[in-house]
């Protein structure tokens, strides 16, 4: 990888460990606007202040807009959420491998 490329990846992996970046951009995952209110309740238990401040580094960023009907993410937040798309057969595949370690 090359020094510009680990800066590249670096600055996305510093946005998106910001407290519930994560979580506002899987809420849209579907490509369905979400108003304020319907947003911090699919993120669940985010404060209005966080979910501003997420919001506001979501758009400076270009991965998330709003639009007439409420927040929705850009083309390039879509390419982001579509990379990650196996984080979601990952995650249930994990979580059934740790269970089993408990046993």
């Amino acid at each position: 990888m090359s020094a510009k490329e680990t800066v590249a990846v670096g600055q996305l992996l510093e946005l998106l460990e910001s407290r519930y970046a994560i979580r506002v951009l899987w809420a849209l995952r579907d490509g369905h606007a979400q108003t304020f209110r319907l947003l911090q309740d699919s993120v669940g238990g985010i404060t209005p202040n966080t979910l501003n401040t997420r919001i506001k580094e979501l758009r400076e960023a270009g991965l998330l807009t709003h639009g007439s009907d409420g927040y929705v993410v850009t083309a390039a937040g879509a390419d982001l959420l579509k990379r990650l798309g196996d984080l979601q057969a990952f995650a249930v595949k994990w979580s059934t491998a740790q269970a089993k370690k408990t046993k």
